[in-house]
């Protein structure tokens, strides 16, 4: 999830492994398998970065949002 969040914030994965501090190829295997999981494309792959799919472009926004839920129950409890 953490991979495909940051990959959809950057539109690349190699921007995307930066942040991380993991390699590009990290971020695309582990999207990759994060479609296979779910049986759906969420990123086309453009020759300089991605694009949403249009299932790809919800699911972000959801996902995003649920993390933003994490990291603000996380400062709470401190």
């Amino acid at each position: 999830m953490a991979a495909f969040e940051a990959a959809g914030r950057h539109l690349t994965f190699r921007a995307a492994a930066e942040d991380m501090g993991v390699t590009q190829s990290a971020v695309a295997q582990h999207v990759r398998a994060l479609e296979a999981h779910l049986g759906i494309r969420l990123f086309d792959r453009l020759p300089r970065g991605l694009a949403f799919t249009d299932a790809g472009f919800v699911y972000h926004d959801q996902v995003t949002r649920a993390f933003q839920i994490i990291l603000a129950a996380t400062a709470d409890l401190k």
